[in-house]
This record gives C-alpha cells, structure tokens and sequence, in this order.
C-alpha cells in the first residue's frame, strides 16, 4: 500500500477533524504557553493602521488568534476565517458566538480553492497553518495572498518551526517527535494525529522559503525568528 500523500486537502482535513476537540487544550499545554505567545507577536507584526478594519484569518483552526487580534486592533469590525475542517469550525463557532460572533464569519473551505475577492482585504493573518502545505502550495498561498490584499493591505503569518542551529534543538525534536507522540498515545487511546503536528512541524523547517514567495509575488516581506527558531514569521505589505 503506497503512502498517503499527507499535503493532500482530504487528509489534513481528517486529521484536523479528528483531533478538533482537544486541540486547544493540548496544543497550550504541550507548547508550555508558547503558542499563544507567538499568536500575539503574529498580531503585533501586522501592524495594522487605524482605516484597516477587515481581513482574513486563514488557516483559521479554533479561532485562537481573534482574541489577540481584536483587543490590539479593536479598530477591526470584520475577520472572515477560512479553514478546511468542519470539527474546527464547530469549536471555532462555539468560542466565536460567546462575545464576538457579530465580528467573524467562517468559510469552510480548503483556502487554495477558495473564491475568495480580489482586493478584498486590509489585511490577511495566518498562525500554524503554513506547515500543512508542501511548497507548491506556499507558492499558490503566496500568490493568493497578494491577490487578495488592497494596495496597503498587511500581513502577518507564524509557524512553529524547525530551530536548526540551536544547541538545545535535540532536545526539542525530542520533545516534537518523541514525547508528544508517546503523551498522545497514552491518554488519547492511541490517537497519533497530534503526532503528525509534529511531522508537519519538522518538514516545514521554517518560513525563509515562503518569504521568498510572497517577495516574488510583488510583496514587501520581512523574515523573523521567535525563540531561538522554534517559530518563524513573515510579515509585510501589498504596496500601496
């Protein structure tokens, strides 16, 4: 039996679908916080100006980023989230209608073939969502990107990441693809689909390379690096 292609839409739907419920908490705790540093470092690259009022979270997941998003930019009256996984959409739904729901609406829809309106957007956001894509699909993200945003238009994404050179990288690897493998398949019934977090992780390395894309599609883009490497960002703009 050949190997599942694991870039392909219909998987990375079912693995996101599948572990949808407990993501949140899981992904926190086994971050040790991190990840909800860097969804506020990725709202604070935007940079957003105070006539920049809608845009796009894509990749959306559970919604994580709009609370970070909304009190830096309260500015902002209209966040449409794309992502591909109805059991996201569901928990994102739930956290969304307790005190925001007038602010977002939700596109379930895999983001590289969404119609989504050229020039639409002020800005576009995009937290751990990057390594589900093989570089092909950066390319078509990229050139997405640029045809959604107005002239002026920012953006910010973030992806854990690939720390290489670092001295403690083998204890993070250790971490990605040891500990968390066996954590999950000691209290989740033998679930691997945060495992495979992991190895999208791991064969994203970082977001130099989608840098590059978004600066040949015309964008003015800035490469950054959080905590030793273990995130890369970019962040730029569509110029006006």
């Amino acid at each position: 039996m050949s190997e599942p292609d694991i870039y392909d839409p219909a998987f990375v739907k079912d693995v996101f679908d599948r572990c949808s419920n407990r993501y949140i908490a899981f992904s926190t705790v086994c971050s040790f916080g991190f990840t909800e540093i860097w969804r506020r470092q990725c709202t604070e690259m935007l940079a957003l100006k105070q006539d920049q009022v809608s845009g796009y979270d894509l990749m959306a997941g559970t919604g994580e980023v709009w609370p970070h998003l909304l009190k830096r930019f309260p500015q902002v009256r209209s966040i449409t989230a794309v992502d591909i996984s109805s059991g996201m959409h569901r928990r994102a739904l739930h956290r969304l209608h307790q005190i925001r729901a007038e602010r977002i609406r939700f596109i379930e829809d895999d983001v590289l073939a969404s119609q989504l309106p050229t020039s639409s957007a002020d800005f576009v956001v995009s937290t751990f969502g990057l390594k589900t894509f093989c570089p092909d699909q950066h390319s078509a993200l990229a050139k997405l990107t640029a045809r959604i945003l107005k002239p002026g238009g920012r953006f910010a994404f973030i992806e854990a990441s690939d720390p290489r050179g670092w001295v403690l990288r083998p204890l993070y690897l250790f971490h990605l693809k040891v500990a968390l493998p066996l954590v999950e398949r000691t209290l989740l019934r033998g679930a691997q689909d945060f495992a495979m977090i992991g190895t999208y992780s791991t064969n994203f390395g970082n977001a130099s390379g989608f840098t590059e894309m978004l600066r040949n599609e015309g964008l003015e883009a800035d490469y950054r690096k959080f905590f030793f490497g273990c995130a890369t960002g970019v962040c730029g703009s569509r110029p006006a």
